[in-house]
């Protein structure tokens, strides 16, 4: 359709920076154009089939796209006292294969478009209450992390413009520093997430030993951990000050990879860089191999880690009873049927 600039800036506006959703309530665009609009085009986000909300207050969504029964991604809010941060997808299912990971034993079906990213943000912000928005109103909905179904980089086109999309000051406005991407360790793009997408990094690193990790991880042989930790050291020195600081995530498998010598070799291996040390007791899904760690197990290893000089902590579970915690979520659909599972 052919619209102005000055038109398309104005519509822009309306969806993104107001969150309207029908043509017809955009006061500054003409009559006939609305009607246009209407005729040709539909505002969509995204149609929430699922809409869960654990005891801790953490919300799961499942969202599909494109009235496509396996073209769903699960989404999760999870409000804190000074933040609300959105764990968003970035692929429908995964090809990692991470062993400890329920995400990975659902096939890749395909890529999110930056507006499938972008519309889990919408959508999020509705439910929450940023939309529509109020005069000198705080965000409810204030960070985005890439933490859901999907490896962004191997998704790296869409997944830049849609961070493009949700910084942009004339629209959804967020800072780059309230967004942090995790991969799984797609060493060769992680340098350009720092000059190109200006946003932080997090890298699920799971094991500090190259053989362990390979096991768990298969991505670990294509990037082994010295090329890994190489681009890590690259994305320090082109980061902002605000988003130098790496996360690197470590899920605790009881009688895997929770020794003292493990504690030791992390430190070893991330010592020297901005580093923080995220430990994540397993949280366990449907048909899952492994235990987590004891609380005493994952505070003595915290404690090692600590003493050697790296900052660590220890993520409480959220969401968990819902299958919205950390390494659980699964956008699964019944091939006997039309509709997605978990449907209400």
């Amino acid at each position: 359709m052919d619209v102005s600039s000055f038109r398309s800036k104005q519509l822009y506006e309306w969806m993104y920076t107001k969150g309207t959703t029908m043509f017809q309530d955009m006061g500054n665009i003409p009559k006939d154009l609305k009607q246009r609009l209407e005729d040709k085009y539909v505002i969509d986000y995204g149609r929430v089939l699922d809409n869960q909300l654990s005891e801790d207050e953490t919300r799961k969504m499942l969202i599909q796209f494109d009235n496509d029964p396996r073209a769903s991604v699960e989404t999760v809010f999870i409000p804190s006292t000074y933040r609300g941060t959105l764990c968003v997808s970035s692929q429908i299912g995964c090809s990692l294969s991470c062993r400890f990971c329920h995400t990975g034993t659902q096939k890749l079906y395909r890529n999110l478009t930056p507006a499938e990213i972008a519309g889990q943000y919408m959508i999020a912000a509705w439910i929450s209450g940023d939309y529509p928005q109020k005069e000198n109103q705080v965000r409810k909905v204030s960070n985005i992390v890439f933490m859901g179904q999907g490896e962004p980089l191997y998704n790296f086109r869409n997944v830049s413009a849609a961070i493009e999309l949700l910084t942009d000051p004339k629209g959804i406005g967020l800072a780059p520093w309230r967004i942090t991407i995790s991969t799984s360790g797609v060493a060769p793009l992680i340098p350009r997430i720092a000059s190109e997408l200006r946003v932080g990094l997090a890298v699920s690193l799971h094991s500090a030993d190259n053989d362990l990790r390979s096991e768990i991880m298969p991505i670990n042989k294509t990037y082994p951990l010295p090329v890994l930790m190489q681009s890590c050291a690259e994305f320090v020195k082109l980061a902002s000050p605000k988003n130098r600081r790496i996360t690197f995530e470590y899920v605790m498998l009881d009688g895997v990879n929770d020794s003292e010598l493990d504690a030791k070799r992390l430190a070893r291996l991330i010592k020297g860089l901005p580093a923080h040390v995220n430990l994540i007791p397993f949280n366990p899904w449907p048909g899952s191999a492994y235990k987590s760690s004891s609380p005493e197990r994952v505070e003595e290893f915290c404690k090692t880690v600590e003493g050697l000089g790296i900052y660590a902590s220890v993520r409480q579970p959220r969401g968990d009873d819902i299958l919205a915690a950390c390494g659980q979520l699964k956008s699964d659909y019944n091939k006997d049927s039309t509709e997605p599972q978990g449907v209400v």
